[in-house]
């Protein structure tokens, strides 16, 4: 990158000014907010400096595939706040989790994941990973002796959400690092429901975190983006030759928006929190609900994990309505504030039944056993006023 007008930052910032200031770099004109670097390609002012660009590769931006200043600000701001040695961004969280697998997969690797996953990562690992011959295997994420059995004879990668979607079962990071370890195998870790501030994968043990930054990072559904972080030899030696030459590549425009979310990230997800806290109680004491997983709730199955590995209970809800589909479909119609939506980690509180929608594609029996049943829902909590929220459930709660 070329060298910027922005004065040096001091070492050792706190978080909440790295969310602001972290990665910024400005041109020679001395903008305050980062610039938007649309451009596809860059001009040389001599035959020799292209050929010096090829030849010491990084030294300057040549194709915006690669790199663009812009994007570049935002995986060095992410980099920061996560903690982690290096980071690359791709055009969705789903890229993000294809690259990280398939950088270092090869025909005959073993990959170990939990089953509780969102249905487009059940598809990557279940189904497209076997195509290219590598072999998938599946355990319950909560049961270490499965885990211990499944690692045995070895593995290439293993993967896991915790919390995951949208059951919110929890992974044991620590406990499951040592074993993907001692099997020979890097751990990675989808961090998107708990976000940096509840959850430290890295710190951990795990070896990769990867995010679907279109949700509580940009945070007002406006961006699609994705992250993998890890340390420097993984991000420089596989993942980011296999981003290059596959093209991937996060829009700067998107950059830029991702940019801005980071500056309230903290701000906005300590109201989430808070909020979802309050709305995980008024759930859990309804009579009209059957059953509901927070992780900041004291009747979560996985308590003990949560209290060790998770500052917060996070901004995701999932909650079963009494009298099945029917009645979970009578709620959703009913409500006039949260909206129906598949996605997430949005400003706007959203809720959707993940049975029909996100996970639809899964078999009867697949949804039986991961508990997606007919009444499941999936609340993730907004920014509005909580008593407001309070009113639309109950609102929904009365109907069904």
């Amino acid at each position: 990158m070329p060298d910027s007008a922005a004065r040096p930052l001091p070492a050792n910032l706190r978080p909440r000014t790295l969310m602001v200031r972290g990665g910024t770099w400005r041109s020679s004109h001395g903008e305050t907010s980062e610039a938007i670097f649309m451009n596809s390609g860059y001009a040389y002012e001599s035959a020799e400096a292209a050929e010096a660009a090829f030849v010491n590769a990084g030294s300057r931006f040549v194709y915006s595939r690669y790199a663009s200043p812009t994007v570049n600000m935002f995986e060095e701001r992410l980099r920061l706040v996560e903690g982690a040695e290096a980071c690359r961004s791709t055009s969705s969280g789903m890229a993000a989790v294809f690259a990280a697998l398939l950088c270092q997969l090869r025909a005959g690797d073993r990959v170990v994941s939990s089953r509780a996953l969102f249905g487009s990562c059940h598809y990557i690992i279940a189904q497209l990973l076997p195509r290219y011959g590598v072999h998938s295997v599946f355990v319950d994420g909560r049961d270490l002796e499965e885990w211990r059995k499944a690692l045995a004879p070895g593995a290439r990668a293993v993967f896991c959400e915790t919390p995951s979607n949208p059951t919110l079962e929890l992974v044991d990071i620590r406990a499951v690092a040592e074993l993907a370890h001692a099997a020979g195998a890097r751990f990675i870790v989808d961090n998107v429901f708990a976000t940096p501030f509840a959850q430290r994968p890295l710190e951990l043990g795990a070896d990769i975190v990867v995010y679907s930054t279109t949700k509580h990072i940009d945070g007002q559904g406006r961006s699609l983006g994705g992250a993998v972080l890890g340390s420097a030899d993984f991000i420089a030696g596989e993942l980011a030759p296999f981003l290059r030459h596959t093209g991937p590549a996060l829009s700067p425009f998107n950059a830029w928006l991702l940019l801005k979310g980071l500056e309230t990230f903290d701000l906005r997800v300590r109201q989430h929190v808070e909020n979802a806290a309050a709305l995980a109680a008024f759930l859990d004491a309804h009579p009209k609900v059957e059953r509901v997983a927070y992780p900041g709730l004291p009747s979560h199955p996985q308590a003990g994990i949560a209290e060790r590995q998770m500052k917060n209970g996070g901004s995701l809800i999932a909650f079963s309505v009494k009298g099945g589909k029917e009645a979970a479909f009578r709620f959703l119609n009913a409500l006039r504030i949260i909206d129906l939506s598949n996605n997430l980690g949005d400003a706007k509180s959203l809720i959707t039944h993940p049975a029909t929608t996100t996970h639809q594609t899964l078999s009867p029996a697949e949804r039986q056993m991961l508990a997606i049943g007919p009444a499941l829902l999936r609340l993730s909590v907004g920014l509005e006023d909580v008593a407001d929220l309070k009113e639309d459930l109950t609102r929904g709660l009365d109907a069904a």
